[in-house]
């Protein structure tokens, strides 16, 4: 990590969605171990909420002006002085080369991470939920290939489901159908998943509103984790 004079300095490119961003730094907080201000991470956070839907680009497959734009914002974040970034959209990740290439700082990558803990905590077969466009750009799916862990993609109908749960609902500024996410853990454990991750931080904020049964890693939860170690900081034992 590029050093500063005042040590670190995360930058997040949020905004997508407003919501989700608010989230992450607040769960960057929680699991900081500090004890004043002062011994928090500092964080400058660009919540450009006009970046285009990610989603709709990928599935039409016209995505220059998405990677123009979070390039534009990687690099006003590391003009800033921030020493490493971390980006609170799964799908976006689909740009992470881009990003990577327009910047001399690191990027945190959180299917990337998210994928990791899975296999660490020993999962076999593992559920991707997300949105459509994550599940066509295949960002989950490369990272299961590549460590070696088996990755389940929903079908047509669960796929659908999630995508009334990220678009119409929590998007939406609702806090999510509770009967209509219950249908998709059926799906998740019929097809015979050991674990899950939550791979749209629209799913993380439905689990602030409801708490989920065992098997779901939060890929939010873990980027701030991997934020809090990447600026030297420790971590706290509380979870949200």
């Amino acid at each position: 990590m590029r050093k500063r004079e005042n040590g670190p300095l995360l930058g997040v490119l949020g905004g997508m969605g407003p919501e989700a961003t608010q989230l992450f730094y607040a769960r960057l907080i929680r699991r900081t171990k500090a004890a004043r201000d002062q011994e928090h991470i500092p964080v400058l956070i660009y919540g450009d909420c006009a970046v285009p839907d990610r989603t709709a680009a990928i599935l039409c497959g016209d995505t220059a002006a998405v990677e123009a734009r979070l390039t534009a914002d990687a690099k006003t974040l590391e003009r800033a002085g921030c020493t490493c970034l971390a980006m609170t959209c799964n799908t976006a990740h689909h740009f992470a080369p881009a990003i990577r290439s327009a910047v001399s700082i690191p990027l945190l990558h959180m299917p990337d991470l998210a994928v990791r803990r899975a296999k660490a905590a020993g999962v076999g077969k593992l559920a991707l939920l997300g949105t459509q466009g994550a599940m066509e750009a295949g960002i989950y799916q490369d990272i299961c290939a590549q460590e070696g862990v088996e990755g389940w993609t929903p079908d047509k109908e669960t796929q659908a489901l999630l995508t009334t749960l990220i678009y119409d609902q929590i998007k939406a500024g609702q806090r999510g159908d509770e009967a209509l996410f219950a249908k998709i853990d059926a799906a998740v454990r019929g097809a015979g998943c050991d674990g899950a991750v939550l791979g749209c931080t629209e799913l993380s904020v439905y689990r602030a509103y409801h708490p989920l049964r065992g098997g779901y890693i939060d890929a939010m939860e873990v980027l701030a984790e991997e934020c809090v170690l990447a600026c030297g900081k420790e971590l706290t034992e509380d979870t949200p």
